[in-house]
């Protein structure tokens, strides 16, 4: 049953009791700032926002939602490109940006301790000075939080050797759907029992709300080298990443980008990258400098055997920046060449690389829609940007296609429909395309566990919602939330 207007002003008068009435917003012109995360394609108003400054607030809020009945959903910087942070028309936006104060730095226990409204990056800043910094690094780390890195289990450019946010989080105290606040691991590397702490990074905001979280510091490097290296194709760049990381080299970094995601680039940043480059490879070594020193060799001569016809060499941190300008501003670049594009995200084995990227370049053929290629070459995370022109009839439709192939193409080859952004509201239909009745049914036990009310993030990540009480196993009849029209099977 739907939240009635009524139902809505009491809610909004509870709220504003709980946390202040200049944190509650419930204007429709000002809701609509909310309407969607990075991923514009899906747009919903929210019925109220609410704006908590601490923990304690941020419970309230729940607890004022389950009180009422009313679905709630938590958004961070709302950088995210799966509608994970999409808004529910009925429900309540917990908005954790103003959650933004770094509470510890501690470097002799090579932690930080941060609120979810934190930007990634401020991490760094904060721990540089000791000689420490946050590994974690996605593309929008200058305006991503912490809280979303957290619900999505972000990744970035030095995921290679580092990891994703989940090998960089201790500990999380949380709002769970049930408003209360409880605390998941520590300060310490782990924690005995069941790996609570790891099912909720990256569970989309389903589980509860991150109020704190203890991240890992990491040693600033002694030594770091970048070279950016031009191939005439991205089957020779592929096949260079993968002589690296035969030879036993393990860059922090190895991104490539294909010539129409270079063309973007330039026109976007002038980053100057190879004239006639079919595919660039930005690679990046730190450690120890004798290390660094002899595997730089080691890959500077793997290109040239797989046919680099130009390599350049970052001489100073200026260079570097420069290098990392074009690949960091790939997905607002492709904006220049094209009024609309879908960024999609699959994963694939490194080994498959070439064939993969040739199959997308016959489905773009095919179809008649362009696709750019950037992606974290190293492991084989791709971030293929479908473009075009929702004005040409019928060009969203064939992108739409093209965009649910690749990702086809990357279940078919062993991989995954989700490296780093996540499932959320787009890609909720191809789950079965991975996983089974069963294995969907497993995963919404655990989320019944946490949230058999169903009110936190309801409607992302599964294809069809199932009701907490229900029997798991195979149905038959129509699902209850789908005669609602509260769902839809694929």
């Amino acid at each position: 049953m739907s939240t009635t207007t009524t139902d809505l002003a009491a809610l909004a008068t509870a709220l504003r009791a709980a946390i202040g009435a200049d944190r509650v917003i419930s204007d429709r012109q000002e809701l609509r700032t909310y309407e969607c995360d990075g991923l514009a394609q899906y747009k919903v108003v929210p019925a109220l926002v609410a704006l908590p400054a601490d923990a304690a607030q941020c419970a309230a809020v729940v607890r004022a939602c389950v009180a009422a009945g009313v679905p709630f959903v938590a958004r961070g910087s709302g950088t995210g490109l799966s509608g994970g942070a999409l808004p529910h028309a009925d429900g309540v936006l917990i908005v954790t940006s103003r959650m933004r104060d770094i509470l510890e730095v501690a470097p002799s226990d090579e932690r930080a301790v941060v609120q979810p409204g934190v930007i990634n990056l401020a991490v760094s800043r904060a721990a540089n000075p000791h000689g420490w910094y946050y590994a974690p690094d996605p593309s929008s780390q200058q305006i991503c939080s912490i809280g979303g890195n957290v619900a999505e289990n972000s990744g970035g450019a030095h995921c290679l050797k580092y990891g994703f946010t989940t090998n960089h989080v201790t500990g999380v105290e949380l709002v769970t759907p049930d408003g209360d606040r409880v605390r998941l691991g520590g300060r310490a590397p782990d924690a005995p029992g069941y790996d609570l702490l790891g099912a909720f990074v990256g569970s989309e905001g389903t589980l509860g709300i991150a109020t704190e979280v203890i991240v890992r510091l990491t040693r600033l490097p002694e030594s770091v080298r970048t070279l950016l290296a031009a191939f005439e194709s991205t089957d020779q760049a592929g096949a260079a990443t993968s002589a690296i990381i035969a030879a036993g080299v393990v860059p922090a970094a190895v991104e490539m980008m294909d010539a129409l995601a270079i063309s973007a680039a330039e026109a976007a940043v002038h980053c100057g990258y190879p004239a006639g480059a079919g595919a660039v490879l930005i690679v990046e070594l730190d450690g120890p400098e004798p290390e660094v020193a002899a595997q730089f060799d080691q890959v500077e001569r793997l290109c040239r055997d797989n046919r680099a016809f130009e390599i350049r060499i970052a001489v100073d941190d200026a260079e570097r920046a420069l290098f990392w300008k074009g690949r960091k501003s790939a997905f607002a670049a492709v904006g220049r060449i094209s009024p609309d594009y879908i960024v999609q995200d699959g994963v694939i084995p490194r080994t498959a690389l070439p064939e993969v990227l040739r199959r997308i370049g016959e489905l773009s053929a095919e179809r008649g829609i362009r696709v750019a290629n950037v992606f974290h070459a190293g492991d084989g995370n791709l971030h293929p940007l479908v473009l075009f022109d929702a004005s040409v009839d019928g060009q969203t439709e064939r992108a739409e296609e093209v965009s649910g192939a690749i990702l086809d193409l990357c279940v078919r080859h062993g991989g995954s429909i989700t490296g780093e952004h996540g499932v959320g509201m787009d890609k909720a239909k191809y789950m079965p395309r991975m996983f089974t009745d069963d294995d969907l049914d497993t995963m919404q036990l655990l989320r019944c566990a946490f949230d058999p009310a169903g009110l936190a993030n309801p409607g992302k990540v599964f294809p069809t919602p199932r009701l907490c009480g229900e029997v798991p196993g195979r149905r038959s009849g129509a699902h209850p939330a789908q005669e609602a029209g509260l769902a839809e099977v694929f």
